[in-house]
C-alpha cells in the first residue's frame, strides 16, 4: 500500500479534542503510526475539534456532567466531522466513549492499554484510609461517588471536575481534600507524581475500558483501516470486547454506576464487573474466568445475571 500512505503534502488528519490529555493521545497514535510506516511526523496532522461538551463544561464547571448531556456531548462534533470527511481518523478515551457508534462509523483499533487504576489525589492526605470522617471528597464520577459512598459513608462527596491542573488547583483552594484521576491519563501526560497512591482493583475497580485508547474509522475506508491494523494491539481488543459487552448489556452511560475490568492470563480471561445504587448503598459484584475467545459472551452474560439480581428500579436514585 506504499502509494496509498499519506505525506506532508497530503497528510492523513487525525481528529481529538484539544485538552492536554486528548493531544498527548492523538501525540502518541501519530507516532505509533509513523513508526508503523516509517513516515515523517508531518505526514500526519492533528486537528483539534471543539465539542459542545467542551464548551458546556467550562460554562457549567460545577454541575454534574450528567446534568449538561453525558459523554456523548464530547464526541459529536468529532464524528460528524469524520463521518463529513473533515478528518480521517478520530481518537478517544475508551472509557468515555459510547457503546455504540453512529452509522457508517468503525471504533475496532486499540493501543496498548495503559495502568487501569484510579489514582488518589491530596495534598495533605497519603491515601484513601488516611481520610478523616467528613473529610471532603471530589469527584463528577458516578462511579467513584457510588463507589466511595459505599466504602467510605463517613466522607462528604463534592462536585469536581475539569483537567489535573484545574483539579489541582481546587485542591488548593479547599473545594476538596482529595479526589481521583486516572492513572493511564497521568503517565501520558508525565505526571504521575500527582498521585499519593495508586488504588488496586479490589479496592476501586475501575471504569470500564479505563486506561484504552480507541481509533475511530469511517466503515468503508479500507485504505485507513488496512493502516489501523499495524497498531491495534489484540490483547486490549480482547479485553474491550468482554467490557463493553458487560456494559452494552447494562445499558451502560455516564449516569450510571457500573465498573468492570477483564485480564488476561494465558489463554484465559477473568472478568469482574460491578453495579452499584447512586448512593452506594447496594453494591452487586461478580467475577467469572472464560477461555479468551468467548470473553464478549461472558460480558453480556454477567450483565444479563447482574441486572436480574438488581431488579427494577436500581439505578433509579
Amino acid at each position: 500500500m506504499t502509494q496509498d500512505l499519506p505525506s506532508p503534502s497530503a497528510p492523513l488528519r487525525i481528529g481529538t479534542r484539544g485538552s492536554p490529555l486528548a493531544l498527548a493521545q492523538a501525540h502518541e497514535t501519530r507516532r505509533r503510526l509513523a513508526d508503523a510506516f516509517d513516515l515523517a511526523a508531518e505526514a500526519f496532522e492533528i486537528v483539534v475539534i471543539k465539542t459542545t461538551g467542551d464548551n458546556r463544561a467550562m460554562i457549567d464547571a460545577d454541575q454534574p456532567l450528567k446534568t449538561i448531556g453525558g459523554k456523548g456531548l464530547f464526541t459529536r462534533e468529532i464524528e460528524e466531522a469524520l463521518l463529513a470527511g473533515g478528518i480521517d481518523i478520530a481518537v478517544h478515551s475508551m472509557k468515555d466513549m459510547p457503546v455504540a457508534q453512529p452509522g457508517g462509523l468503525a471504533l475496532d483499533t486499540y493501543l496498548p492499554r495503559e495502568d487501569v487504576r484510579d489514582g488518589f489525589v491530596s495534598l495533605a492526605h497519603g491515601g484513601l484510609d488516611a481520610l478523616p470522617a467528613g473529610a471532603r471528597v471530589g469527584s463528577s464520577s458516578l462511579r467513584r461517588r457510588a463507589q466511595m459512598m459505599a466504602r467510605r459513608p463517613d466522607l462528604e462527596l463534592v462536585e469536581f471536575r475539569g483537567n489535573v491542573q484545574t483539579r489541582m488547583r481546587k485542591l488548593g483552594e479547599g473545594v476538596a481534600d482529595a479526589t481521583f484521576l486516572a492513572m493511564a491519563g497521568l503517565r501520558r501526560l508525565d505526571m504521575v507524581h500527582v498521585a499519593r497512591a495508586a488504588l488496586e482493583p479490589e479496592d476501586m475497580l475501575p471504569a470500564v475500558a479505563q486506561g484504552a485508547i480507541g481509533i475511530e474509522r469511517r466503515a468503508g475506508d479500507t485504505r485507513v483501516a488496512a493502516m489501523l491494523e499495524a497498531i491495534h494491539d489484540a490483547e486490549t481488543g480482547q479485553r474491550l470486547a468482554a467490557e463493553r459487552a458487560f456494559l452494552a448489556g447494562l445499558d451502560g452511560s455516564c449516569q450510571t454506576p457500573i465498573a468492570g475490568l477483564a485480564e488476561l492470563a494465558g489463554g484465559d480471561l477473568r472478568l469482574r464487573g460491578e453495579i452499584l445504587r447512586s448512593d452506594g448503598s447496594e453494591v452487586i459484584t461478580d467475577d467469572v474466568s472464560v477461555p479468551v475467545a468467548d470473553g464478549a459472551e461472558a460480558g453480556a452474560e454477567m450483565a444479563r445475571k447482574m441486572r436480574a439480581q438488581a431488579g427494577e428500579g436500581f439505578f433509579d436514585l
